[in-house]
């Protein structure tokens, strides 16, 4: 069964930085391609970054520039820096396997002005 368990939220200030952390099993991770959505309440959850097998990867406009995702196929996780945090930054972060539409718990970002 496939489990998706993100963490590296918090609180940070405006022009901060934090790094989240997807911890993946029950799947062949090297094999997937990997992303990060955000959803703030009220709205649709919106994507943010994708990354694929071979380590390339796509941005959303919003972000581009300021996060960056990697992966480590031995740890099986995926990662997402992200810098310059804005406030407008501030949502409830997911990792998603590419074409499965299964949601771990998320991690909570907040980023104060």
């Amino acid at each position: 069964q496939v489990q998706l368990v993100e963490s590296g939220g918090g609180l940070v200030q405006a022009g901060g930085s934090l790094r989240l952390s997807c911890a993946v099993s029950g799947t062949t991770f090297r094999t997937k391609t990997m992303e990060w959505y955000r959803q703030t309440p009220g709205k649709q959850r919106d994507w943010v970054a994708r990354i694929f097998n071979n380590g390339n990867a796509n941005y959303a406009d919003s972000v581009r520039g300021r996060f960056t995702i990697s992966r480590d196929n031995a740890k099986n996780t995926v990662y997402l820096q992200m810098n310059s945090l804005k406030p407008e930054d501030t949502a409830v972060y997911y990792c998603r396997i590419f074409g499965i539409n299964y949601w771990g718990q998320g991690t909570q970002v907040t980023v104060s002005s």
